[in-house]
């Protein structure tokens, strides 16, 4: 099945790679410029240097790892998206997007050789066995983490639901490692984090994976109970440094601040490739004022959401440009060898406007006050500056990304307080829109 995103061989399988994408509707006419024969001369080029590499290179030579990297190499010439999977980095896609895995619900990171605990999710294996931030992971089932990639020691604490695992730790204050065992359970990514401010719900996506969609549901739902109804000021939707992800996800969110209209439509190499996507469900707020907040780091499904409510007037869009990455990918598999990620779209906003390349304007511009040491680390280029990129529309002109700090403190979020001091009527700004009912929907 594909999937929209907004990531000893032989020179048959090449061919046969290539086929999988030529027999998708719309591109038959592929088959036949495959066929020329200039195509199999380089083909056979190929060939001739596949063998060269493989009989003459001053060492021994992996045949799957050439043969993957070759078809890597074609598919990243095309424009900074498309890739080939590997069938592990298939698999740890799926992962990433389905949102939920069998694990232990650990925040981890590498340090010193060693897994360091960043935090223990609540209401899974890790916390309820007593794992702590900072905690220190040096085996797992005995066998000493030292040597590994981050990759490799996270793929051995995941496993079947069910299945036990024992993790040696060392922890501060306690004089010797110990042991925890854990049995692995159903681990649910939590892509949406909310909270109230006051009278204002505050809702952060931090990507679009399978449960983004009822996540942002019960996160709406449990904010009016929290609050009450009738007591909500508005919504602050903060899609910062917020890099993407299923383009159905993107539909369902903004569906659930637009009650009718076009969200997105994405327009392929032919014109019977073109789509058009629009609300469903109905406006869950109400009408409620809405701002949404984005900088340098929110790209693609990002873009979407954010381009569909400043369209339709539904949202005021505060921050920093936006990355700008305006193309669809689809994942295409390829059976036991994994699969393509093969950019097949641009996407436009409801008013036809294209991202790629320019971004999201903010409708409110708000820059953060970032220390100038960090400056250089926190500004992202965006997709205008990625070598390769897939050009601007119609010759736009092309516009780099903006700065994605977020401080960690709320006091020094200047696009959050601006945000909160609009909503509750403290700062007035002519860019703000007011609720829906209000609004030129």
């Amino acid at each position: 099945m594909k999937k929209s995103v907004i990531g000893g061989f032989a020179i048959g399988t090449i061919v046969s790679a290539l086929t999988v994408f030529a027999l998708q509707p719309g591109n038959l006419n592929s088959i036949a410029e495959a066929a020329d024969s200039d195509t199999y001369r380089q083909l056979n080029l190929f060939g001739d240097v596949f063998e060269r590499v493989r009989a003459d290179y001053v060492e021994p030579t992996d045949d799957t790892k050439l043969i993957e990297s070759a078809i890597n190499g074609m598919l990243t010439s095309l424009d900074p998206h498309s890739s080939y999977m590997n069938p592990k980095n298939f698999r740890d896609m799926q992962v990433q997007t389905r949102g939920e895995f069998g694990g232990l619900g650990i925040e981890v990171t590498m340090e010193n050789g060693v897994v360091k605990v960043v935090t223990p999710i609540d209401e899974t294996p890790a916390s309820r066995a007593g794992l702590r931030p900072n905690d220190y992971i040096t085996h797992i089932d005995g066998k000493p983490i030292l040597g590994m990639t981050l990759s490799d020691a996270v793929d051995k604490m995941r496993g079947p639901v069910n299945t036990a695992v024992t993790l040696t730790v060392v922890r501060k204050g306690v004089d010797e490692p110990f042991d925890v065992k854990l049995t692995r359970d159903i681990i649910t990514i939590k892509s949406v984090k909310y909270h109230r401010e006051g009278d204002i719900a505050y809702v952060r996506i931090t990507s679009f994976n399978e449960q983004t969609g009822e996540l942002l549901e019960e996160a709406v739902q449990t904010l009016k109970k929290q609050i009450g109804t009738a007591k909500v000021k508005g919504y602050v939707l903060d899609l910062r440094n917020n890099p993407g992800g299923l383009l159905e996800q993107a539909i369902a969110v903004s569906s659930d601040f637009i009650s009718e209209g076009e969200i997105v439509s994405t327009r392929g190499r032919h014109s019977e490739d073109t789509q058009r996507y629009n609300a469903r469900g109905g406006d869950m707020t109400g009408g409620k004022p809405v701002i949404v907040l984005i900088n340098g780091g929110s790209a693609s499904a990002s873009e979407i959401v954010a381009g569909a409510l400043q369209d339709h007037r539904r949202a005021t869009i505060l921050g920093t440009r936006s990355f700008g990455k305006g193309s669809v990918q689809t994942i295409i598999p390829l059976g036991s060898d994994g699969a393509l990620r093969l950019t097949t779209a641009r996407y436009f906003t409801p008013s036809g406007h294209s991202i790629q390349a320019k971004g999201i304007v903010p409708d409110i511009q708000v820059e953060q006050n970032v220390d100038p040491k960090l400056k250089k680390r926190t500004l992202v280029t965006g997709e205008a500056e990625l070598p390769g990129h897939l050009a601007a529309e119609d010759g736009a002109k092309e516009v780099a990304g903006s700065d994605s700090f977020v401080p960690t403190d709320k006091k020094d979020d200047r696009q959050l307080l601006y945000a909160i001091d609009l909503l509750n009527g403290v700062r007035k700004d002519a860019a703000f829109k007011g609720t829906a009912s209000a609004s030129a929907n």
